[in-house]
């Protein structure tokens, strides 16, 4: 940014500047104006170094692409000073080079009058156009350079430079990340017409710009806003304080950290236990005296109790890293060189690295050590304060490929011991950071810190300064600096001892005895797999970004095997987690009910035949978000009572919630369901209630993990042979196209799903005969005909050719309504069975087309048909069960709704089968996964396949492209929102009307403040759309409606949240419509209505629970909108759209929903 004759110019950077904080930019811009000095600031090394690597890699790409066009390079001399006549040759020389046809265009300038930009690169594409690249330092993809890649190709068009529609980034790793300009530039263009509407607006004004004014955000964490937040005394000095706290409390009347300390009273948008938490902390914040002790208050003590035991083989540790560090051509970034431990006596030990190779025996020697010092000491822990250790060391042992096993048996066994974590659950400390530099007046004594290296990036900076040296030979003066880094890693390492020993002495002032074991998930965590380490030494490094596509199938085949491991470990050590931490850390975990109010509706009673004590409750409260709720007679979620609890459970720990597992025997509307809790033998009666609902643990899937282990087998031992394995689920994981015997895929001649002899039909039919035991993916998007497509296929390969079809997905649901369907298409009901769900099983149902087996049925169906050709249904449980269906037994297996079924759950059941047919549509919402995987195993079978496409490319099956759903004006959005504008409406969408109502989409913004999940605002509105459709005209010749009025159940209401499904209920019911569907999106997957209307109910992104990348989903809104035939009506918050996502993936999400916003039509009903 810049004054040109009296103009403001701006930059790509500034927008960038802007996007961070308003505050700080204005404040920069106040000095370009004269209403302020600038502020001295001082030198920051770790920029400067930044800087010059950054430099660095662009002129190493630079003479790359001289080296590859010569004279084909045009580089643009950038103006040392920016003046109207430097511009001006800039800009002429540019546009000459791009009329030449340059092969690469270095340093492209473009200025407009208010704009000025210098793009690192601009490429030459074959077909004539040009693609914008930036060279950048970093490892993945940032959000601000993104929009500097929009703001470059938003000025080539200008020029009328043809553009590609995609621009890339040039990583310090030496990976180059492609994005589309369509998923960028409608972020762009809001936060640039943000930018120029805060410089016009700020210009205007007279003085220098204020803290608190209202109409510019402000960050919190820049060195403007902590300069204003200090002499203002804001609520942002209280610790762990975030912006939308702030807004809440300031618009609470408490804008202070003084007022905040002493106010009483609930504040709108901050949970009790929050605010509580907030104003003790600013009392103790407020009590701190300069240069003593900060005040403590121990509010937790109970958690404590997990300090181990000391032992005296104990070692206290830290790491010091390097995170510019690289090497060679810079593809690999980051160095830990320094492995630095103290024991319990403060004797220090170092292991060094000064390179890559040095770092890998750094790695080996300091787990050498660990493993001599728990043969004397077993009981000894490694402990340290925040996750970089933990996290360090699992990626330099991935990156290494050594010690991965061991680093997971020091986390899976508990011997490291995250010290931060215990202090922030246990301990409130009267200061603004809880870093461990700012809790070491608590316990350093004369040992407080006074070196010289005092913080961590001066530790790096000296680091690079001592190895420069050590690169020119000059080994005596790099040593006193590598002293000095020893010396304060060694602080470090005592830092960690001596906090380790208070809290130790804290637990014993509250009266808590240590060394309570902490509960782990019921199951014995297993040894090392000698099969999991077969498939990874086919894999590479994973760290390396250009790995080939076979590693990465071999890295994702070694994470298969403990896939089902994984899982269940995740969920027990979330379900232990909230045993003991506070409810607020857990509030808005998915299908977790926190309970607000709880009622008996049946105290403890048993009826006849029953020898076990129960009682119902009605339990009512706030939802996490996205939680999907399911009834069944069987006992699955978990029932939390606060401590001491109705009853103990064995090994608990002191303080610890007590859990029991219970049935939902009924979902109410309002998001309150009613549970059946059981009575322990051993327990009296009692009266305490629950204070939340957690979800049930995952189902026993040995027979899985079993599957999966076979599969592997299999593939190791062709891997070692140097041959893959003719399978499909190897294909799938390599992601080579279906392997067919006459080398392709029938041609797709046309058609739709619905229409007989069917075209498409056809060609799907004859790949599938075609198919050399491997994989066909079929992809339908909502109202194509998925269903149907399946099901007559599935008919004819029976009828026509004998085959033995299994058909599989995630639950019984949607298996039972595809074996209908091939019922309904031809095939007679005796050669389709499957078994009912346990929850099923003598339960009021409507009956079935299908067959009915009993229990273990499946292997006697099968043999009885095997002549003649069958379909059997069933779950992952039922194929990857050799006794249920044998290995191999089976022509074709169907995963219906494989969009949502894991490659590791596909590899299981792949097992059953010689091929398989993959049905379903990865745009619709993703398969929710519990644990932490090395590798996108818990990916869907569909997504491989797709590899990021929102439609699948042609060379891995079939595209369904028309849907019979929507009308066209729907489906265009749709089609754009989702499916790279390839989705079309079939002819006969057309034939619907609806009276006074436009179809389409038709956004209807609302604006309210401080809702999170709930908003009335917005009920109200739906309440009076609902109002101005029933009653009118409707036709839909398909369904036999002829000018039929509208009625209740031709309108669903979708939100994300069950908190707004109630509030919507409530105010849909008090309207007068009790009849119209109300509810989540995951509950209306696979409905329709002639209507949908979407409530998104937060207010903006500060107030958004799980982030905005949870609200705007695109698979989330693809699934709302797409509900609807005739018109569909997004209600929301028009500052959903004002923030700047921090990823990549969410910068899409949001160009997607600006979208929508902007492409639709703003209309309710009329007439």
């Amino acid at each position: 940014m810049f004054l040109l004759d009296g103009v403001i110019v701006t930059s790509a950077s500034d927008l960038t500047e802007a996007s961070r904080c308003e505050f700080a930019f204005l404040r920069s811009l106040d000095v370009k104006l004269g209403r302020r000095e600038k502020a001295e600031e001082a030198e920051d090394p770790m920029y400067v170094r930044s800087a010059r690597l950054g430099d660095e890699h662009e002129r190493r790409i630079l003479e790359r692409y001289r080296e590859r066009f010569g004279p084909g390079v045009a580089e643009i001399e950038r103006p040392e000073r920016l003046t109207a006549e430097t511009l001006a040759e800039a800009v002429a020389n540019t546009a000459e080079a791009f009329e030449r046809e340059a092969e690469i265009v270095f340093q492209a300038t473009f200025f407009d009058g208010g704009f000025v930009g210098f793009a690192d690169f601009v490429a030459r594409l074959p077909d004539g156009r040009y693609r914008v690249q930036d060279s950048k330092l970093a490892r993945s993809a940032r959000v601000t350079a993104l929009l500097q890649l929009a703001a470059y190709a938003e000025q080539l068009r200008r020029t009328g430079v043809a553009v590609d529609e995609t621009v890339e980034l040039l990583l310090g790793d030496g990976s180059v990340s492609t994005h589309r300009l369509s998923d960028i530039e409608p972020v762009y263009r809001k936060r640039r017409t943000r930018l120029l509407s805060i410089v016009r607006e700020h210009a205007a004004d007279e003085g220098s710009v204020a803290w608190g004014d209202p109409r510019f955000a402000v960050c919190g964490r820049c060195g403007a806003c902590d300069a204003e937040i200090q002499a203002t005394r804001d609520v942002l000095l209280v610790a762990g304080m975030r912006i939308a706290h702030r807004e809440h409390l300031i618009a609470a009347g408490l804008p202070t950290i003084d007022a905040l300390a002493v106010a009483e009273g609930p504040v709108d948008g901050i949970p009790e236990g929050t605010l509580s938490g907030f104003r003790e902390q600013a009392r103790l914040q407020l009590r701190a005296e300069p240069g003593a002790p900060p005040p403590i208050r121990v509010f937790n003590a109970p958690v404590l109790a997990v300090l181990p035991h000391p032992d005296e083989g104990d070692l206290f540790f830290d790491f010091e890293g390097d995170p510019l560090y690289t090497e060679g051509t810079g593809e690999r970034w980051g160095l830990d060189y320094l492995f630095g431990t103290v024991d319990a006596e403060a004797r220090f030990t170092a292991f060094w690295a000064h390179d890559f190779a040095a770092e890998r025996v750094a790695l080996e020697e300091f787990l050498a050590y660990v493993r001599e010092r728990r043969k004397r000491n077993p009981g000894l822990h490694i402990y340290h304060y925040a996750a970089y250790e933990q996290t360090h060391l699992l990626s330099i042992a991935a990156r290494h490929g050594v010690g991965e096993e061991e680093v997971d048996a020091l986390l899976r066994e508990g011997v490291l011991v995250d010290l931060y974590p215990l202090v922030r659950k246990a301990v409130r400390v009267g200061s603004r950071s809880y870093s461990i530099k700012k809790l070491e007046p608590l316990y350093m004594g004369g040992e407080l810190r006074e070196s010289e290296v005092t913080t961590g990036a001066d530790s790096i900076a000296e680091y690079a300064n001592a190895r420069d040296l050590l690169a020119l030979g000059r080994t005596e003066e790099a040593q006193p600096l590598l002293d000095a880094l020893a010396d304060y890693n060694r602080y470090d390492c005592v830092s960690t001892l001596r906090l380790r020993d208070w809290l130790i002495e804290r637990a014993r002032e509250n009266g808590v005895p240590i060394g309570a074991a902490p509960m782990e998930e019921p199951e014995p965590a297993p040894d090392e797999s000698p099969l999991r380490a077969g498939l990874l030494a086919f894999a590479g490094d994973p760290l390396d970004p250009h790995r080939s596509g076979d590693r990465e199938a071999m890295a994702l085949a070694a994470a298969a095997i403990d896939f089902h491991r994984r899982e269940r470990k995740s969920f027990w050590q979330a379900h232990f987690a909230r045993l003991i931490q506070p409810i607020d850390e857990w509030a808005d975990t998915r299908d977790l009910l926190v309970v607000e109010t709880a009622r008996v509706l049946r105290d403890w009673y048993a009826d006849e035949g029953q020898r076990v004590e129960r009682r119902d409750l009605l339990l009512s409260g706030q939802w996490g978000a996205g939680s999907a709720v399911r009834v069944s007679e069987r006992a699955g979620p978990t029932l939390l009572y606060e401590y001491p609890g109705p009853f103990r459970q064995p090994r608990a720990q002191p303080g610890a919630r007590t859990a029991r597992t219970v049935a939902v025997i009924e979902a109410r509307d309002d998001g309150s369901v009613v549970v059946r809790e059981t009575r322990p033998a051993d327990v009296p009666p009692y009266a305490a209630l629950p204070s939340a609902l957690a979800p049930a643990p995952p189902p026993d899937a040995r027979r899985l993990a079993e599957a999966v282990r076979e599969w592997g087998t299999q593939l190791l031992i062709a891997r070692n042979h140097r041959t893959w394995p003719a399978q499909a689920a190897v294909d799938l994981l390599r992601r080579t196209p279906p392997r067919t015997r006459s080398g392709g895929l029938a041609p797709e001649a046309g058609g739709d799903a619905g229409g007989e002899g069917d075209r498409r039909i056809e060609a799907v039919v004859a790949s599938l005969l075609d198919l050399d035991r491997s994989y066909l993916a079929v992809q339908g998007p909502p109202g194509t005909g998925k269903s149907s497509l399946g099901a007559r296929v599935i008919a004819r390969l029976v009828a026509e050719r004998g085959w033995r079809i299994g058909v599989v997905a995630q639950s019984h649901a949607v298996v039972e309504n595809l074996l209908d369907r091939v019922v309904a298409a031809g095939l007679d009901a005796g050669l389709v069975g499957k078994t009912p769900s346990a929850s099923a099983r003598g339960a009021a149902s409507r009956a079935p087309a299908f067959t009915v087996l009993p229990a273990d049925g499946q292997l006697a169906f099968a043999e009885e048909r095997a002549a003649s050709g069958y379909v059997l249904g069933g779950t992952a449980w039922d194929f990857a069960n050799a006794a249920r269906v044998p290995r191999g037994s089976l022509d074709l297996l169907v995963i219906d709704e494989a969009g949502q079924f894991s490659l590791a759950s596909t590899i299981a059941v792949g097992m059953a089968a010689r091929s398989l047919l993959l049905l379903g549509d990865p745009q619709q919402l993703p398969q929710v996964s519990q644990g932490r995987h090395p590798e996108p195993i818990d990916g869907s079978a569909l997504g491989r396949v797709s590899a990021g496409h929102e439609v699948l490319p042609p060379e891995y099956g079939y595209f369904l492209a028309e849907t019979r759903r929507m009308r066209p004006e729907l489906a265009r959005a749709v089609s754009v929102l989702s499916y790279e504008g390839r989705l079309r409406a079939h002819p006969a969408a057309r034939e619907r009307q609806l009276h006074g109502v436009e179809p389409g989409l038709h956004p209807v913004a609302v604006r309210h403040t401080g809702n999170a999940t709930a908003s009335p605002e917005e009920a109200a509105v739906v309440a009076d759309l609902i109002r101005g459709l029933i009653g009118r005209s409707w036709t839909d010749a398909g369904a036999g409606r002829h000018d039929d009025p509208l009625g209740e159940a031709d309108v669903i209401v979708v939100t994300p949240y069950n908190a707004q499904l109630a509030e919507v209920r409530a105010a849909v019911d008090a309207a007068g419509f009790a009849g119209v569907r109300v509810g989540t999106v995951d509950k209306f997957q696979g409905q329709e209505a002639a209507v949908a209307i979407v409530s998104l109910a937060a207010s903006s992104a500060a107030e958004a629970p799980r982030g905005m990348s949870f609200l705007l989903m695109k698979n989330r809104l693809n699934v709302a909108v797409s509900r609807a035939k005739w018109a569909a009506y997004l209600v929301h918050s028009p500052e959903l759209t004002e923030f700047l996502p921090t990823t990549p993936a969410g910068v899409g999400d949001l160009s997607a929903f600006i979208r929508l916003v902007e492409g639709g039509t703003a209309a309710g009903p009329s007439g």
